[in-house]
């Protein structure tokens, strides 16, 4: 493949003298990438032009062209942005320039995997790329698609980091700047690689009904055109179809409601576009006058535009009584906006017509930069980029009336710090469309939300910062939370984070004789900063059972797709192969334990907790030998103490926690003499099927934050055993 198709497309939407600068471009880098072959063994050309090719479907300008063909050059041919200038011009030579710092960037934190600092710098500097031209980004983000349409090419453990990166950071920044014809193709390629047995699944259960389901909608299509010529209204219908990760995404969904793929309703759906929007509501209430409207299907987003600029209508029908049919109604020009976002600004910006919109479109990237020049930890940042920014958004009306945009899961607490940092500190409750909440209720769409607040400066709880709680989603809130604990008194936080540090370690039956070694995980060099960090809230419990986890397993190229029966290929002996291994029964470690393994003399290798009693009494030394976790989704078996208040409803409460986490309950017993006693006293012994130390740290928190419970913990087993043995 040449110029040609390129040639084709720009000519199709671009006036005939902005050409040249496209064709002098390739020209230029063909002779320069001249030789040069991929990893694929392709032409190195073949990607520069590709690059081109896909901000041609979203219809970018010339000088966006131009820099996509010559995005490489700098750095892989030696030319240097001086002679792109004065060839080119300062405009082509600056986009190319912006997008070779971020290439350099993306190459560090390839090279280190565990440095997530430099991950997130690449983040950082490419948001404030952004701000200063965003067509740095379209580039980049054309760039990661071509690469993931050819991963292919590369090795297994660089295929899953970066359709990793792709699925958590490009795919949601181009559903932010409303590019969706970039981002469904993202999110689809990065599913393919990180769950194929899913995504072969998918694609086979799609195909198998292709045929059905198109002769379908044609004959809706056809019903629809009649009525709308009846209606004198000019109107073109479209078949819209569900892309493989968005189907995905809804099986899980409904799958935890029971149901299963046949009852996705919306992988039959329509597009309608019309000329005017007076027009959308027309074809709306011809389309609800001939089928039944599904209840809370209906969304405005042309009255209420997402912060994308995203605009249509959506309603979900009834066709003829049996089929649900999703419909999305919009402009010609809503419509083209909708496929390639803010991108259209510059296709207006070569012709006539400006795109006026546009600054308020971008409006929330200019915040983010103003919000993150006080945001120094790394961690933070990219916390709030993925909950603040990247997520769907749900719009609120405070009393005035006035519309307040937070991120899907947000709270009334989240938005009293919204409108001011000292409502959300006086804040004592909330009232929702005139009802009294908790402050843990996720606000939707049309809310109207009064706070309620002290006239006292109150101060916020610390409940308030722990994530299985839910009080607060977005890191703004969490940030001005922190900082107000952060000017509390300094002995009293150490004293506050020693006590949560015990208390997680506790949980979760993990004990830590170096508080110093596990400071410096966290990059602290004293212990009393480190706890300090925790006692203001910059650390989080849950953090520290990841950190511990991640210390302690060692990813492998590609997870398990579908868990083990058992756990005990988890584990890998150092320095033996194809050896025989199982999990101790005394000790049951899971993922994120320091373990050992132990040389029976018939049964292969016991895998232990380093600190398991059978391992720190053991004579024989010799027989111990150095193990490591490998990346698995297998479940383990991990007992749980749960100390209580006995009351109606308190295994039911416990039960529902562990069911919502997707944790299976393997037994439950309650220990000779310790059930319910006269006193209201209960003891109950729990064992859960969890994937590591991270989801345990999770859940045992959720449980503990059940009413009347006293303490949880994890268990180990009392009885001193042999360590070979696996009873």
């Amino acid at each position: 493949m040449g110029f040609d198709e390129l040639r084709d497309m720009v000519q199709a939407y671009l006036p005939p003298e902005k050409l040249d600068l496209v064709e002098d471009a390739y020209q230029f880098a063909l002779k320069a990438h001249e030789g040069q072959v991929r990893k694929s063994g392709e032409p190195y050309m073949d990607h520069p032009l590709h690059t081109a090719l896909i901000l041609a479907t979203v219809q970018l300008d010339a000088a966006s062209l131009a820099a996509a063909l010559l995005h490489d050059v700098t750095e892989n041919c030696g030319v240097p942005i001086a002679e792109l200038e004065t060839k080119f011009g300062p405009e082509v030579a600056r986009l190319v320039d912006g997008n070779t710092k971020l290439d350099k960037l993306s190459k560090q934190a390839s090279t280190d995997v565990a440095d997530s600092n430099v991950q997130v710098e690449n983040l950082r500097k490419m948001l404030v790329a952004m701000a200063e031209d965003l067509r740095v980004v379209f580039i980049k983000l054309a760039d990661r698609l071509h690469n993931m349409r050819t991963l292919d090419a590369l090795p297994p453990d660089k295929q899953y980091k970066i359709a990793q990166e792709t699925r958590e950071i490009y795919a949601p920044l181009a559903h932010r700047l409303g590019i969706w014809e970039l981002k469904w193709q993202l999110e689809d390629l990065s599913f393919r690689y990180l769950e194929p047995a899913e995504y072969r699944q998918i694609v086979d259960l799609i195909a198998a009904r292709r045929t059905q389901r198109e002769s379908f909608i044609k004959q809706i299509i056809q019903i629809l055109k009649n009525e709308f010529q009846k209606n004198n209204l000019d109107a073109d219908i479209l078949g819209r179809p569900k892309h493989l990760y968005s189907i995905y995404e809804k099986t899980l969904r409904y799958s935890a409601q029971g149901k299963d793929f046949n009852d996705i309703h919306d992988l039959l759906a329509l597009r309608i576009l019309v000329d005017t929007i007076p027009e959308c509501y027309t074809a709306l209430g011809i389309i609800h006058s001939m089928w039944h409207p599904l209840p809370e299907a209906f969304d405005d987003y042309i009255a209420n535009p997402k912060p994308n600029g995203y605009q249509s209508l959506h309603t979900a029908v009834m066709y003829q009584g049996t089929t649900p049919l999703e419909v999305q109604i919009r402009t010609r020009e809503m419509h083209h906006l909708g496929e390639y976002g803010v991108a259209a600004h510059w296709r207006y910006k070569e012709g006539t017509t400006r795109d006026i919109r546009y600054e308020e479109r971008i409006a929330w990237l200019r915040q983010l930069i103003e919000w993150h020049r006080e945001t120094s930890g790394a961690e933070e940042f990219l916390e709030s980029v993925k909950t603040d920014f990247f997520m769907d958004q749900v719009f609120v009306y405070t009393p005035k009336g006035e519309i307040k945009d937070l991120p899907q899961g947000a709270t009334p607490l989240d938005m009293a710090y919204r409108i001011h940092t000292e409502l959300g500190h006086r804040c004592t409750g909330a009232k929702v469309n005139g009802r009294l909440v908790p402050l843990t209720y996720q606000l939707k769409n049309g809310d109207m939300v009064e706070i309620m607040s002290t006239k006292k400066a109150k101060g916020p709880s610390r409940d308030w910062l722990s994530p299985h709680l839910g009080y607060v989603k977005t890191s703004q809130a969490k940030g001005k939370i922190r900082q107000w604990f952060k000017k509390q008194e300094r002995p009293e936080n150490i004293e506050r984070g020693k006590e949560r540090l015990e208390k997680e370690l506790s949980h979760l039956g993990v004990k830590i004789t170096d508080r110093e070694e596990l400071a410096r995980l966290f990059k602290y060099d004293s212990v009393d900063d480190f706890l300090f960090a925790i006692g203001y809230g910059g650390i989080s419990t849950h953090q520290i059972a990841l950190k511990l986890a991640t210390q302690e397993e060692t990813p492998k190229a590609v997870p398990v797709i579908k868990p083990l029966k058992t756990p005990t290929s988890a584990v890998k002996v150092l320095g033996v192969s194809d050896l025989l291994s199982h999990l101790a029964q005394c000790c049951r470690p899971v993922p994120g334990d320091k373990i050992i393994g132990y040389v029976t003399r018939t049964s292969g290798v016991t895998i232990h907790r380093q600190d398991c009693y059978n391992i720190t009494h053991e004579d024989e030394k010799e027989r111990l030998v150095p193990v490591e976790w490998e990346r698995t989704d297998s479940l383990y078996p991990v007992r749980v103490r749960v100390e209580a208040w006995d009351r109606m409803g308190l295994m039911r409460d416990i039960t529902t926690i562990v069911a919502e986490e997707k944790v299976n309950i393997a037994a439950v017993n309650s220990p000779q003499n310790e059930g319910p006693k006269a006193d209201g006293h209960f003891i109950v012994e729990l064992t859960m099927e969890t994937s590591g130390l991270a989801q345990l740290s999770r859940l045992l928190s959720k449980i503990e934050g059940i009413r009347e419970v006293i303490s949880v913990t994890r268990l180990g087993d009392d009885v001193p055993k042999k360590a070979g043995s696996s009873a």
